[in-house]
């Protein structure tokens, strides 16, 4: 058998392209030949924040671009725009690339596409190019379950043909996973026409013989006895996160890290894309002096949080460290941090366990609610118990012999 070549294609985004730079690590580590496609602009974005994607000097990584098909006045914070952009140009530019590729490596052609969600397209294009396809699914497995279900919630009266509930109640999805607030969907709050491409969206992703989960079977043993297409191969811990960065990471905070107590600091980032309103931002920022202690916050410009001005003038900060984007790995891993205050995007809530920020009448998160979490999180053992036992059984997973570490050797196997 030959070595597989792996074509990666995540959607533009970090917390998708992030994980699926992790996988072809990962899968290089393992012999693999890995080419990896990304947009024009998310590439030299990439560059600028010093990636080094054009010198692939001793790596089996190769990067390719092809354009998205916007122009440099579109918002591409917008992913309907996104979404239906690169669906209409990359598609038709696909096969060429393709070929271009395979005639450099005529021993060695591509032989599967890994896609993440939105890119389903793609799965199509090898289809019909008799090339093997998976998808890499970006979030938990439980959420994936939750949005291949649309056309039954929908049949069975719990949200209407637009993916909203239909009334207030707590369902279970399948036998022994949690109960859940039909609120809370992947898709709430976002525009019918990006839910209804997500119900499509998953009947093209069924081309892919395996969905790759970014988990570990024992944070979510019912999400996997749904099908047998699930395959949990996480979590993804590649060593060089840098790789994918889309912005200059402010390194400059680890050393600040270091002069802190340990387990002192209150760690806070809302991802590549959380945006977080005036009101909002403004108690967090009190909330955060109302602790009175040691801070460091992630407040990112490109997601849509105006750094200078939302600041209320009863923000003092002087405890706190503020950064425009940070290596979050090696921040989480740093022995003077205490606690995490996240949106809970999986690629930042496969760190650890945590409490709910409940909301007050008015709909925001008080300073008061932020200060009593943070306070209960530095006084429960317990909670830091459940985290070290979920931290060994995830980290067993990928393990030589462990669930992920077997099921990856798999599907490696699969795509020869």
């Amino acid at each position: 058998m030959g070595i597989p070549h792996f074509l990666l294609i995540p959607y533009p985004t970090v917390g998708h392209v992030n994980p699926l730079m992790q996988l072809s690590q990962v899968l290089a580590m393992h012999g693999c030949k890995i080419t990896f496609l990304n947009t024009e602009f998310n590439h030299k974005r990439a560059n600028v924040a010093g990636a080094g994607l054009d010198n692939p000097k001793g790596t089996q990584i190769r990067f390719v671009t092809l354009p998205d098909g916007l122009g440099p006045e579109d918002d591409r914070k917008d992913h309907k725009k996104v979404i239906f952009s690169i669906e209409r140009h990359m598609h038709a530019m696909l096969p060429k690339l393709i070929q271009d590729i395979n005639a450099l490596h005529v021993n060695n052609k591509i032989t599967c596409i890994v896609v993440t969600v939105n890119m389903g397209w793609a799965l199509e294009v090898g289809h019909k190019l008799g090339i093997k396809g998976a998808l890499l699914w970006p979030a938990s497995a439980t959420s994936l379950a939750t949005c291949d279900c649309i056309p039954k919630l929908i049949d069975d009266g719990i949200i209407d043909s637009d993916g909203n509930p239909i009334k207030r109640q707590e369902i279970q999805l399948y036998p022994n996973m949690p109960m859940m607030d039909p609120e809370n969907f992947p898709w709430c709050g976002l525009d019918k026409i990006v839910i209804h491409h997500i119900a499509q969206e998953m009947q093209t992703l069924k081309l892919g013989d395996w969905w790759l989960c970014n988990t570990a079977y024992d944070l979510e043993p019912a999400a996997f006895s749904i099908s047998p297409r699930f395959l949990p191969i996480g979590p993804l811990m590649a060593t060089n996160s840098n790789k994918s960065s889309l912005w200059q990471e402010d390194i400059t905070c680890l050393d600040w890290l270091d002069h802190q107590p340990p387990q002192s600091v209150i760690y806070v980032a809302f991802g590549s894309s959380g945006v977080i309103d005036h009101n909002q931002f403004k108690e967090l920022a009190l909330g955060l002096d109302f602790l009175n202690k040691p801070f460091l916050w992630v407040v990112n410009p490109s997601s849509g949080n105006k750094v200078n001005s939302a600041y209320s003038d009863e923000f003092h900060g002087s405890k706190g460290r503020i950064v425009k984007w940070a290596p979050q790995k090696e921040i989480l891993n740093h022995p003077s941090i205490a606690c995490f205050i996240s949106h809970c995007g999986w690629n930042s809530s496969i760190e650890g366990v945590g409490l709910r920020l409940d909301k007050d009448e008015n709909g925001l998160v008080s300073k008061e609610e932020i200060r009593k979490k943070v306070e209960q999180l530095f006084g429960d053992e317990g909670i830091k118990a459940r985290s070290l036992k979920l931290k060994e059984l995830t980290l067993k997973s990928i393990e030589e012999g462990g669930h992920s570490s077997k099921n990856l050797k798999s599907f490696i196997s699969w795509a020869e």
